[in-house]
């Protein structure tokens, strides 16, 4: 318990401060307030119950009327109460959704967490981080103002409460107990305490692994979904492999751990059910029927039964807040348990243990790329293939060669200061540098900011932007150029795609330029044209290329070999 209570804690001060930190922490206290006010109505509800059927027992009509009026001003009051919370209450909820989302957002992206909590890399990945960012943020806020704006408020009521049925249940109820009369004073008022009591430990004992099972239903549900995403994004290469009977089988299995789970889930939330729904069920009359004794007692009229059967059950359903929120509890605790991970992981990314983490990095005073007995290591501690030693001057370009699996983009990663795991120096030179993967990264905001990414295509004049396009053989795409939207960037082949990636290089002019197989889906001489062309266009700019052919347009250059050369034998047509 104290671990959840440390976790949600930790949240709700993530959510609740930065800038107009204030504004989120009058719109609660406003929100709360109105709560309290519409407690006092439940009290005015509970004193005209006794009028009102005063009024009946008397068979006085006009005191009866004028009472539905009052009632009438007594609904109408707690509905606009009721409208006016529930208004404020998804503004707030709106605020500290997008406090919180921003926090996870910065925490996930900077420190290049993101890359480093992949499965693989790190001994405590953290799993859809999509879902905890997008959908447990909100649940977490929505879960918060709901429990916490419902305990204080119910906290105040109850003592109101339990006042108004102190002051009712003035009265002494006579037991016998092994043949002696037990006087018990405000009987009404212990027997509330006693009637939850009993029943929040029923509640617990039956509900306890609600939350286990509400977190890893919350797990598959985003592996599933994960699944339909992978699905869509290589739609191309499943139809072409006609894969449709393995994806259907992957999605199937994913589908069945959901299944499974459910029916845990639901089973116990069945057995839960066994007692909370009679309970709830149960809960608005049996307060009149333990307030019966008091009634043929004498000692209340039929108003004053009512009156103080209103006040009983308002305590014991305000006790009962425990029983009633069991489930969502069980939820709010399995979110705010994701969310802190989410956090806590991001903050503080755990390494491989064993594996060294001795690689250092700094800047070079002269712009030269120097790595000096570099040692790579994977995360499970395997040494890769030994780097050679080597210097790159401004300007200067390179062939990194090797067999696949030797290490070639993790050398990449270790030169981009992202792969942690060795040991060695390695000097960079200052200013940006830009790497292209063999399948670049587009989104759907379209062709101009595909070909400006990262920066912001409002930077990059239009007119060079096309130029740009041009140049490299996709001008008959231009016509698409400013289109948004999901579709933009359909129908694009790799090598067009791989085109509008090579297209950030000439708009943002980089001073290092790492092409990890980035023409790979280029013929020879589409590959040569682009090549000419970022040797011309940035003549100062360093290129380091890998790729498993020889890149003969930038030439001259070095060769940087990584592992063992490949053993090729030349064969006439």
């Amino acid at each position: 318990m104290r671990s959840v209570l440390c976790r949600i804690w930790r949240l709700t001060m993530l959510s609740a401060s930065g800038p107009g930190a204030w504004i989120g922490l009058l719109l609660f206290g406003v929100v709360l307030a109105l709560q309290f006010i519409d407690v006092w109505v439940d009290v005015q509800m509970i004193a005209w119950y006794k009028r009102f059927y005063d009024a009946l027992e008397q068979v006085d009509a006009a005191a009866a009327i004028r009472e539905l009026w009052v009632f009438g001003g007594i609904v109408a009051m707690s509905a606009a109460i009721f409208l006016v919370s529930d208004y404020l209450r998804k503004r707030l909820l709106l605020r500290w959704r997008s406090r919180l989302t921003d926090k996870a957002l910065d925490t996930w992206t900077d420190g290049h967490a993101y890359w480093l909590l992949r499965p693989g890399l790190s001994p405590k990945s953290v799993d859809n981080p999509d879902q905890r960012v997008a959908q447990d943020c909100n649940r977490f806020v929505e879960l918060f103002l709901h429990e916490t704006l419902d305990v204080i408020t119910r906290i105040v009521a109850l003592f109101s409460y339990i006042v108004i049925l102190w002051n009712l249940s003035d009265f002494v109820l006579t037991l016998p107990v092994f043949g002696n009369d037990l006087a018990v004073p405000h009987y009404l008022v212990w027997l509330a305490f006693i009637y939850v009591a009993i029943s929040s430990v029923f509640t617990h004992l039956m509900g306890r692994p609600l939350k286990s099972l509400v977190f890893r239903q919350e797990k598959r549900e985003a592996d599933f979904r994960y699944a339909l995403i992978q699905l869509r994004d290589n739609a191309a290469e499943v139809a072409f492999s006609k894969g449709e009977s393995a994806e259907r089988r992957r999605l199937a299995n994913r589908f069945d751990g959901i299944r499974q789970n459910w029916n845990r889930l639901i089973g116990r939330e069945f057995l839960l059910g066994l007692f909370t729904r009679p309970y709830y069920q149960s809960i608005l009359r049996v307060p009149l029927f333990f307030s019966l004794p008091a009634y043929f007692a004498g000692a209340v009229t039929l108003g004053g039964l009512m009156q103080l059967s209103g006040a009983f059950g308002r305590v014991t359903q305000t006790l009962s807040w425990f029983i009633f929120s069991y489930r969502s509890l069980a939820e709010f605790a399995a979110v705010a348990e994701r969310l802190d991970d989410l956090f806590a992981s991001a903050q503080n990314p755990a390494p491989m243990p064993d594996t060294p983490m001795a690689i250092q990095r700094s800047h070079s005073g002269d712009d030269v790329l120097r790595v000096t007995d570099l040692e790579l290591y994977t995360p499970q501690n395997r040494a890769l293939a030994p780097v050679q030693d080597f210097a790159l001057a401004p300007g200067g370009r390179v062939w990194i060669r090797g067999q696949s699996g030797q290490g070639k983009s993790t050398l990449l990663s270790a030169i981009a200061g992202l792969w942690p795991y060795g040991r060695g120096q390695i000097e960079v030179p200052q200013g940006d540098t830009l790497y292209l993967p063999q399948r670049p990264h587009l989104f759907s905001e379209g062709l101009a900011a595909a070909a400006c990414y990262p920066h912001d295509p409002a930077t990059i004049p239009e007119a060079r932007l096309r130029e740009v396009l041009s140049c490299l053989g996709l001008a008959h795409r231009l016509e698409n150029l400013n289109v948004t939207g999901p579709g933009a960037l359909e129908g694009l082949s790799m090598g067009e795609r791989q085109r509008l990636a090579l297209a950030r290089v000439l708009l943002l002019r980089p001073t290092t330029v790492v092409l990890d197989e980035a023409t790979s889906a280029l013929d020879a001489a589409a590959e040569a044209h682009v090549l000419t062309l970022l040797r011309r266009e940035l003549p100062q700019a360093t290129i380091i290329c890998v790729a498993h052919n020889e890149p003969f347009a930038l030439a001259p250059f070095d060769i940087w070999q990584v592992g063992e050369p490949y053993e090729t034998e030349r064969k006439s047509a």
